[in-house]
């Protein structure tokens, strides 16, 4: 048992702490495939760069997480356009690191086309 725990702290150590550590995450459940996704700290209107370049296709579809990145744990209003063209903030959204969050259709209630 001793070994098994050696090891395991052993090969930890080797790991850089980003394996380690989730990531933070959004889960898209909106009805529509997003292309863009900015993040602002709550009611400052500062929106960070288009989250959905982390992605491969560089889009978020319906029930697809989008890896978050440089952004740290805090409250902050969403801003996505999906492929309907539809822009939407949804505001007072907690990042916590690590975790997913998520945006569904039912809460959308500050969209325009």
């Amino acid at each position: 048992m001793a070994r098994a725990t050696a090891l395991i702290i052993f090969i930890s150590a080797l790991l850089p702490m980003s394996a380690l550590a989730k990531d933070t995450r959004l889960w898209n459940l909106t009805a529509n495939t997003l292309t863009s996704v900015q993040l602002s700290p709550a009611g400052k209107n500062d929106w960070g760069r288009n989250q959905a370049d982390n992605d491969r296709d560089h889009t978020v579809d319906h029930d697809e997480r989008l890896k978050i990145t440089d952004t740290p744990p805090g409250i902050y209003d969403v801003k996505f356009v999906d492929k309907s063209g539809r822009t939407c903030v949804v505001p007072n959204i907690e990042v916590r690191e690590g975790l997913v969050f998520s945006i569904e259709e039912k809460s959308l209630k500050n969209c325009a086309k």
